[in-house]
């Protein structure tokens, strides 16, 4: 018997991704989250800030009658700025913290149900006293959620060598942080990237079974990590299929197989799995999105099959 995906999870996709000329909080927000919420094959949609407070209100308007799940990703507020929330300098670590509320503020008026966001710099001679502030700063950014509502927050996991260099980072301190950070506060939560795992140098296996307990969100897509001569080296989440890419439909599969054997995958309350794939050079984003669901549908007919048996 054939089981619906839908049974297990949400599609889902992160707008300012397949569409990177939004992801600085500026240009055709409205246009691209009219686009994404008119798709019934997503039932979530990520979005990030958006800095006209007038397209906000009517970008809360659409997703209001579009029965989507909404996440909001932080991660933009930082990567496009450079700030860092685990700065040695304390007025660097209190404007990337003050960011980050600022984005909560703007996910809860935009209705969401998850945050999202990362840390940085992973330096062998600084990591303890990064890891201390990004604790205390994290922890921060929990219980200030928490007097909002119930918004969970979630850490996204990212290379620790190749191109974001954060922090989190390695499994081992991965799952150190996020038993520490549990211990802090229960509303937080990882977000898990198979784009990210070739850049860790690690299988969905190792990556995910150790943090199974703390994995609250996952992201799909695709990486070239083999050369830096490469076109798309590092962190640019090219279509699936994309020259040296590392990812295709057996590594999706694989990692679909693994969320689903450590329970991430939930029939009582299917969580989102979200595409991130980013056009590269003169890419349509409606083809590489449209190569995203092909994917996807050809991986759940082998997960499907493993279930059946």
């Amino acid at each position: 018997m054939n089981q619906p995906m839908r049974k297990y999870f949400r599609p889902g996709i992160i707008a300012f991704m397949s569409y990177p000329s939004i992801m600085g909080g500026e240009g055709d927000i409205e246009g691209v989250i009219r686009r994404i919420a008119a798709d019934p094959y997503f039932d979530a949609v990520e979005i990030t800030w958006i800095k006209d407070a007038a397209v906000r209100a009517r970008v809360r308007k659409l997703l209001d009658s579009s029965h989507m799940t909404v996440i909001y990703g932080a991660q933009p507020r930082l990567l496009t700025t450079g700030l860092n929330i685990n700065h040695m300098d304390p007025a660097q670590n209190a404007a990337a913290l003050e960011t980050l509320k600022q984005g909560m503020d703007e996910a809860y008026e935009k209705g969401a149900s998850g945050y999202a966001f990362l840390s940085a710099t992973y330096d062998e001679q600084t990591n303890y006293r990064a890891y201390q502030i990004l604790l205390e700063n994290t922890g921060a950014l929990c219980r200030y959620a928490a007097e909002r509502g119930n918004m969970p927050v979630n850490l996204e996991v990212f290379d620790w060598d190749v191109d974001k260099k954060s922090l989190i980072g390695p499994v081992e301190l991965v799952l150190r942080f996020a038993r520490d950070m549990r211990e802090r506060a229960d509303n937080f939560g990882l977000t898990v990237d198979l784009s990210h795992l070739p850049l860790l140098r690690e299988t969905a296996r190792e990556s995910l079974i150790p943090v199974k307990e703390f994995i609250t969100h996952a992201h799909i897509g695709n990486a070239v990590c083999s050369d830096p001569s490469y076109p798309a080296y590092g962190d640019a989440h090219p279509r699936f299929g994309f020259p040296n890419g590392a990812n295709d439909t057996k590594e999706l599969t694989d990692f679909l197989q693994v969320l689903l054997e450590i329970g991430y995958f939930n029939t009582g309350n299917p969580p989102v799995v979200s595409f991130e794939v980013k056009p590269f050079g003169d890419e349509d984003p409606e083809i590489v999105i449209a190569n995203g669901k092909r994917v996807l549908e050809k991986a759940w007919v082998q997960v499907n099959s493993d279930i059946n048996h």
